[in-house]
């Protein structure tokens, strides 16, 4: 199934989305989007089934958000904890990926069209070489794209960002690029792979579980949560709307405590540093060296 759906919505859907839509919808929305399993499980089906069905309802479910306008969606595909499951689950969960970057390829022409911008955030070291390859193309393919972005958290987890980062500013320290006292959360952020990003303003969680899975620990402190019950597949556009619906009705106590945060972080940044600006220029452009070299690798 293709990434960029047309729209499927009847008139009554269609109508009930622009009211909702008149009422403000968020920037970013990020989703955990849990259920998978046990859809395949509750139909009788492979597991595998089920994670197809997933990623099925993740295309419909980003035409959804193009056509509320909200510009960003982060998804959480693949965690590295996945990795403990089975090697017969975790091997088809990699060959569903690179089928599904596959066809992202094929349709770079819609990519470009509608502006999309594909990030894929997580430890990509962890990740096989050709599909690694196939995410870089992605990346660099729709890098100054920027009518909506996509970041796709795969081999990803908040405790390993954040990990990443401290090592990241350690060596920094070490060579004498950057100050112990230079580190704000400023800083801290612009080191996370979500350094291109705002902050969500939403975050849905299906299933029924709730917890965040070690899912943006660091930039949802002020993210509205809504937790639905429906497993993953079976998310439908009602579920999308009252989720968003959620979010405007707590949207003012959310802008408060986001125009504070900004505000406290403003104030620890305040003060010029070329010597911080070099550390993350350097820091990014290894980063977006890791991806050409990965684009180009043999395999």
């Amino acid at each position: 199934m293709s990434w960029l759906r047309e729209n499927t919505l009847n008139w009554i859907q269609y109508v009930c989305l622009k009211v909702v839509k008149s009422g403000g919808v968020p920037n970013h929305v990020a989703f955990i989007m849990d259920g998978n399993r046990r859809f395949a499980k509750k139909n009788n089906v492979a597991k595998v089934e089920g994670h197809t069905k997933g990623f099925d309802k993740l295309a419909e479910t980003l035409q959804w958000c193009l056509d509320l306008g909200i510009p960003e969606v982060t998804v959480y595909a693949f965690s590295i904890e996945n990795f403990k499951r089975s090697t017969e689950e975790v091997n088809e969960l990699m060959d569903l990926a690179r089928d599904k970057f596959k066809r992202l390829l094929d349709e770079r022409e819609k990519l470009m069209d509608h502006g999309v911008s594909v990030r894929v955030i997580g430890n990509l070291a962890l990740l096989p070489e050709d599909l690694r390859q196939l995410m870089s193309e992605a990346m660099i393919l729709t890098k100054d794209n920027n009518k909506a972005f996509l970041n796709i958290a795969f081999a990803y987890t908040s405790r390993d960002e954040i990990t990443s980062a401290i090592k990241s500013l350690v060596a920094g320290v070490e060579k004498k690029i950057i100050l112990p006292e230079d580190i704000s959360k400023h800083v801290i952020s612009q080191c996370l792979y979500t350094n291109k990003s705002p902050n969500p303003d939403l975050l849905i969680r299906t299933s029924g579980e709730i917890r965040l899975s070690d899912f943006l620990l660091w930039q949802t402190s002020s993210t509205c949560v809504y937790f639905s019950k429906v497993l993953w597949p079976e998310f439908s556009v009602w579920h999308m709307l009252t989720a968003v619906f959620h979010y405007q009705r707590n949207r003012q106590n959310i802008v408060r405590l986001k125009n504070f945060e900004e505000s406290c972080s403003l104030e620890s940044c305040s003060l010029e540093n070329h010597q911080v600006d070099l550390f993350l220029e350097d820091l990014h452009s290894q980063r977006q060296m890791f991806m050409e070299k990965a684009r180009q690798a043999k395999y």
